[in-house]
Formats: structure tokens, C-alpha cells, sequence
């Protein structure tokens, strides 16, 4: 028998669990041989959802939810063999919505993911990455002050810590993370920061040191990396700016608003009502009455035309409507 560094820290029973599934798969093998004949498959190495199952499977699962069908008898399968109480926790998911969807995995992405991490208090996370180590800040965010400072800090520092432990096993961050507290004066209050992030790591299967927090609120965190760092954009491109951070002048915005009212006002409109997002609606209607560009149209083309701001509206988008049926004339 060849025991490896991986079984460092197992208990006996583990062991023992691992010896009987080699001892089965062996077993599997020889039955497997009687009466083959060429070619045929007599033990394929594990795929990645077997796996997962034989690192993480324990006690807590409840349910297992399989969208293919031949991963899904495959996973029954493995199950079966290594846990056999827990073979009817496995089901087959055929409906129309998408698996992720249906258990809001996609939304968990985006929401872990980001740099910003909202907590449900109304504290929040804010996660860098450098190229030396990874840097976490917690704030206090719109959170309730009424427990006073010293004990909201607590409060809100032991719910950031629970979040925190869970975000480095989510992106496995890697080397020196550096953690900035809520700042506590009683040393009593940084002592139970440090050991409930203990706890709360005591699961972590890499290997990790925890110094205790300092006296300017940081803690100090090495952690193994178990696989290839992992990054998730989250971001999505602005449909207004495209992505470059800058949008047009306001100045060619209004002549192109100025534009369609003059092939409306062709067009035999009369009665117009422009929508606009509010920083456009003050820039058109900005200075003494008279001197406004929306005074100017009106005596330019004999219309009197009203704005109205639409607070859902970005801010290069504007529409016409007819003001005596509300219609929208021009998008």
C-alpha cells in the first residue's frame, strides 16, 4: 500500500473509506475482464464531476442536480458505490430554464465575484488584487449605528469575517491577504475577530496562517493556492458610453435633438413634449428664460415645446411625444 503526502491529516476512518473505494474499484476491474473482448473500456480515469463528489461529498448534501443524462446515471452510479443512503439525492434536471437560473447560480456569480461585495446588513466588501497580495476592505456601509461604534464595529467585523473566509475559498485567493477591519479599541474585541476567522477557516482544506489583528486593524492571512487562480469578470459594458468611460458633448446632443423637432415640425407636429434624462433636460433649459436653448427653438420654429425628465432614461437618449395623445412620435 502507498500512502501519499495527500492523506496528511486524515483521520483512520478516511483512510479506511479510501482503501475500501480502491479495493471495490479493483475488484470492479477483474469483473470487468472476465469475458471481455477488445476493445472495451475496463476503468476510465475519473471525470471532473466524480471528482468533485469524492473530495467534497459529505453529510450536508441534500440534493445533487444533474442537467445531462449521461453525467446523471454516472453520478447515481459513483454515488451509489461510495455512499449508498445518499443514491436518491441525485436528480435530473430537464426543464426549460436554464439549471444555473433555475437555482439563481448566475446571479450568485455575478454577485461574489465583483470587486464590491454586498453583505446583508448593508456592510460591504471591497476586494483588490496587487501583484504581491490581495487587499480586502470592510466597511460599515449603511448599516445601523445604534449598538454604538466599539460594538458595531464588532458586529459588522465578525459578519465581514464569515463572508471573508467563504470569498477566499469561492476566488481560492492565493499568498499574503491583507484585511482592513472596522477599526475596535478593546483588545478583547480583536481577539474575538481572530478567532472567530479561525473558525470560520477551520473548514478550508488549504493550508492557511492567521496572525492576530493588529493594532492599526489589520490581520495578516496566508493561504495555499489549490488551483488556478480564478477571475470572473462581472462587469458588463455600458450600452451608453460603450465601454470608453465618455459620451458625446451635450452641445451636439441638442443639435441633433434640434434636428428631429425641425422634420417634426415639417411634418405637420405641433403639440411636442421632449422626454430627456434630467442633466439634459438642465442643460436645455438652463440661464434666464430667454436665453435658453429650449426658448430659442420656440422662437425659432414658432412651437412651444415642453420638456419632461425621465430619470430611466440615459443619458444621450431622448424621445418626442405628442402632447394631445401622449403617442411617442420619434425614438
Amino acid at each position: 500500500m502507498i500512502v501519499r503526502t495527500a492523506a496528511e491529516g486524515k483521520n483512520t476512518a478516511e483512510l479506511h473509506n479510501d482503501v475500501m473505494e480502491l479495493t471495490k474499484m479493483w475488484q470492479s476491474i477483474q469483473d470487468n475482464l472476465k469475458g471481455a473482448k477488445s476493445p472495451k473500456l475496463i476503468m476510465g480515469e475519473q471525470d471532473k464531476t466524480t471528482s468533485i463528489l469524492r473530495d467534497l461529498l459529505n453529510e450536508s448534501f441534500q440534493k445533487v442536480v444533474v442537467n445531462d443524462k449521461k453525467m446523471h446515471a454516472e453520478t447515481k452510479d459513483y454515488i451509489a458505490r461510495i455512499a449508498p443512503e445518499k443514491e436518491e439525492i441525485v436528480s435530473y434536471h430537464n426543464g426549460g430554464t436554464n439549471v444555473f437560473d433555475q437555482y439563481g447560480v448566475t446571479k450568485q456569480v455575478k454577485a461574489s465575484f465583483g470587486k464590491t461585495v454586498n453583505l446583508s446588513s448593508g456592510a460591504y466588501l471591497i476586494i483588490e488584487h496587487t501583484e504581491a497580495l490581495h487587499v480586502i476592505d470592510v466597511n460599515s456601509g449603511t448599516r445601523s449605528a445604534e449598538m454604538g461604534q466599539e460594538q458595531n464595529a464588532l458586529v459588522t467585523n465578525l459578519e465581514a469575517a464569515e463572508e471573508i473566509a467563504r470569498q477566499m475559498r469561492l476566488r481560492d485567493l492565493g499568498g499574503i491577504i491583507i484585511i482592513d477591519f472596522i477599526d475596535m479599541k478593546l483588545p478583547n474585541n480583536k481577539k474575538q475577530i481572530h478567532e472567530a476567522m479561525e473558525q470560520f477557516m477551520s473548514s478550508d482544506r488549504a493550508r492557511h496562517t492567521i496572525l492576530p489583528v493588529s493594532k492599526f486593524g489589520l490581520m495578516q492571512i496566508t493561504r495555499q493556492r489549490l488551483r488556478p487562480e480564478l477571475n470572473i469578470s462581472t462587469a458588463e459594458v455600458c450600452p451608453t458610453c460603450k465601454g470608453t468611460g465618455k459620451i458625446g458633448p451635450s452641445i451636439l446632443l441638442a443639435d441633433d435633438i434640434e434636428k428631429d423637432l425641425n422634420y417634426l415640425i415639417n411634418q405637420g407636429h405641433r403639440q411636442l413634449a421632449l422626454h430627456v434624462h434630467p442633466i439634459m433636460a438642465a442643460y436645455l433649459t438652463k440661464g434666464i428664460f430667454f436665453n435658453s436653448i429650449r426658448s430659442k427653438w420656440s422662437r425659432k420654429y414658432g412651437v412651444k415645446l415642453k420638456i419632461v425628465t425621465d430619470n430611466n432614461s440615459p443619458i444621450t437618449e431622448y424621445h418626442f411625444y405628442d402632447r394631445r395623445t401622449d403617442d411617442i412620435i420619434k425614438l
